[in-house]
Order: structure tokens, then sequence, then C-alpha cells
């Protein structure tokens, strides 16, 4: 009779790539913290915070949305932060010097695009890698964006901004409502157009996909199209927000759009990708931030629970490829 061999342990990295499905880190985080913050302080789910909640997520979800299309490729855009504060000051200016408000939107929203389109023909076309591209893209952004209204903030007083942000359905302001509605778009894209089957290929392996047919260096330049189409829509959410254009690019929402996008689930390695986890991860960097601040911690140290939370959700992916 032979032997029978006594059954192995499954090694940690085993263990850890059994663990629930990293799309599954976010919910489950942000049911986590509305429990803890709804206990310590009576107003983290009043009407009034959730509809700050929902207002302080909305521009960053229609960026991480189109951060998503880009990692989905086993890409990044670096520049997306000034690329929002390029085209928010694009339209600030030409709205002052009286172009009409929507020439100013369209000029905007042109101008993002026009980061995108940049940043795709040199990373597709010219075989540069996306770090150093979108990197340097950044920064030339940024002192655009300085250059165009000489650093100095551009007020825009529009009733249709205004209404943009202060007015909706119910809790639904329209500036989450458009978020909504391009979360729903980017979906079906995704998942249910060729494009997306393409977007997802290409991220599993460029070599594989480029073999069976699919225009890779297209792709990619699609990619990094939508990114700053995106931004351009979100430059005009912010400048609803905050009732002007500022010139000075916020860093933080460049790493919050990285971020949401890992909490979602996304892999970094590409080829696996979904729009309602980065739309979660939006939410709940969104809660964190106002729930640190309505229990009154201080400011400099909400990049810090940030950064441990998403190094947290990055450590749940580490094994899934």
């Amino acid at each position: 009779m032979s032997a029978i061999a006594a059954p192995t342990r499954p090694t940690l990295g085993e263990r850890l790539s059994a663990a629930p499905s990293p799309e599954l880190a976010a919910p489950v985080a942000l049911v986590v913290l509305v429990i803890v913050f709804g206990s310590l302080d009576s107003t983290f789910l009043t009407r009034g915070n959730i509809d700050a909640i929902l207002q302080a997520s909305a521009i960053l979800v229609v960026l991480a949305v189109g951060q998503t299309f880009v990692v989905a490729t086993a890409g990044i855009d670096l520049s997306v932060a000034s690329t929002m504060t390029l085209g928010a000051v694009v339209l600030g200016k030409l709205y002052v010097s009286g172009a009409g408000l929507a020439w100013a939107i369209l000029a905007g929203v042109a101008a993002a695009v026009g980061v995108g389109l940049l940043n795709g023909l040199v990373i597709a076309k010219g075989g540069i890698t996306d770090f150093i591209v979108t990197l340097g893209t950044l920064s030339a952004a940024s002192g655009l964006a300085l250059i165009v209204v000489d650093g100095k903030p551009q007020p825009v007083l529009s009733t249709f901004l205004l209404d943009l942000s202060a007015n909706g359905v119910g809790i639904f302001t329209w500036s989450v409502i458009v978020a909504a509605v391009v979360a729903v778009v980017a979906h079906v894209v995704l998942f249910h157009t060729r494009l997306g089957v393409h977007v997802l290929a290409v991220g599993g392996s460029t070599e594989a996909a480029r073999s069976t047919g699919v225009h890779t260096v297209r792709v990619k330049l699609t990619v990094y199209l939508i990114s700053g189409l995106l931004a351009g829509i979100a430059a005009v959410l912010l400048v609803a927000r905050v009732g002007a254009a500022e010139p000075a690019s916020n860093t933080s929402f460049l790493l919050n759009s990285v971020a949401a996008v890992v909490l979602g689930g996304v892999s970094l390695f590409g080829g696996r990708a979904t729009i309602v986890g980065p739309v979660v991860g939006s939410l709940l960097l969104a809660s964190l931030v106002n729930g640190l601040t309505l229990l009154g911690v201080a400011e400099f140290y909400q990049p810090l629970a940030v950064g441990i939370v998403v190094v947290l959700a990055a450590f749940l992916t580490r094994f899934q490829k």
C-alpha cells in the first residue's frame, strides 16, 4: 500500500491570493466608516452632511473614472489634477473677458482634452513611458495655468454654475448627477462596447492584443483622451463649486484619483477594472476626510489617514494579477 502524502499547509501568498476579492475592500470599508463616524458624531448622517460628502466626491468620481480607463491599460495619468486646473482657468479667463459661459466651458474642456491628446500621442506613438510623459505634462499644465491668468484667481459668478452646485433633485445636486451619469456611461463603454474589450485586452497583454488585431496605439491614445475629457468636465464642476477658477493646482486630486482607483480594486497591472469600485472609493475618501473634519482632527493629519487606507488597499491587491 502506497503511503499517503501528508497535506501541505498553504503558503502565505496562497492564503492571501484566496482572500476576498479586492473589489469588496471599498464597500466594506465605507460601511465600517459610516458606522464608526455615525456613532462618534451625530451630525455625520444628517442630510446636510451627506449632501456635503456627495458634493465633495463628485469631482473626484469624474477624475477617478478617467484614471480608471488609463490604469486599465496598465498606464497612469499623473497630470489629471493639473489638466483640470488648466481647464478651469481657461474657462475663468474667457468668462471674465466677456465670452459667453457656453463658449468658456467649451474652451475649458477643449484645453483639458488637448492635454489628454498630447499625452496619448507621445505615449502611444512616441513610445515614451506614461510616468515620464504625464509627469512632464503635470508640470507644464500647472505652469501654463499660472501664465494664462498671471497667477490670479478668476471669479466666475454664473447662475447656471451656481445651480449646478447648489440645486438638483433631493439630496443629489446637479454636480452629483453629472458624476453619476459619467460613471454609468463609463460602465457601459468599458463592459458593453468593443472599445472596452480592447482596453482590457491591451492592459492584459499589449503584445497578445496586437496579435489578435487590436489597434493598441489607437486604444492607448483613446484612454488618455477620455482622461483629458473627464478632467475638463471635472474642471467645470470645480469652478461651479468654488465660484472661481484657482490657478494653483491641487495635487490632492491627483493622489486621491489614484487612491480611489486602487481602493476600487482596479489592477495596477492592467487588464482588470471596474467603474463601481472607483466610485465607491471616491465616496470612501470623501467620507473619511469629512468624518475626520467633524471630529476636529487637524487637516494635516488627513493625508496621513488617506495614505494608510490606500496602502492597506494596495496590500489586498498585492497577489492579484
